[in-house]
């Protein structure tokens, strides 16, 4: 992603929410669900 985003991941729930996480060792980490406009 970009921006302060930077080194997470994403998966689209919809056009306007997303699962924002990072990965590290197998884990997902700062999982967060995100109103991305």
């Amino acid at each position: 992603m970009k921006g302060n985003r930077k080194g997470q991941y994403s998966i689209r729930i919809n056009d306007q929410w997303r699962v924002c996480f990072q990965w590290k060792d197998g884990d997902a980490l700062d999982v967060e669900i995100v109103d991305y406009h």
